[in-house]
């Protein structure tokens, strides 16, 4: 599926794909596949769509695949903007014009731990009802 809207190339990666015609399976929505697509909203878009995209394509995506984005399931503010302030930082210092699966491959390299939030978050805060529907600023350390 083209996004008529992005001014990236023609050629979008299957799971980029697949997310945004909301065929993916459920189970291949997985930490590396949420990378990807955000490094693929990252590089299509300013920071600022590209996060108001993500949180209505995820929302859309669970709603898709049966997961409900309650203040206990589903879509996750804080964790969104977390990675995409990070994917931004990533891509500073990128070479934007590498091919994409080489792109993904030293985004999940360097920032790729499903644990990463929690050197920046409390378990308590990040994994609170708050945390979820709203963004909140790390506790721990300050972002990148």
């Amino acid at each position: 599926m083209r996004d008529e809207h992005s001014p990236v190339s023609n050629v979008i990666e299957p799971v980029v794909d697949q997310f945004l015609s909301r065929t993916l399976p459920k189970s291949l929505w997985t930490h590396e596949a949420h990378l990807r697509v955000g490094l693929w909203h990252g590089l299509s878009y300013d920071s600022l769509e590209a996060m108001k995209l993500l949180r209505d394509r995820i929302r859309a995506y669970n709603e898709s695949v049966g997961t409900a984005n309650t203040e206990t399931s589903g879509y996750h503010e804080t964790i969104t903007r977390f990675y995409v302030r990070v994917i931004e930082h990533f891509l500073l210092t990128a070479d934007r014009n590498a091919p994409f699966a080489e792109l993904a491959t030293q985004l999940l390299t360097v920032y790729g731990q499903r644990e990463l939030p929690l050197q920046y978050y409390s378990r308590e805060l990040l994994f609170s009802t708050q945390a979820r529907l709203h963004w909140v600023e790390p506790d721990l350390k300050p972002l990148p």
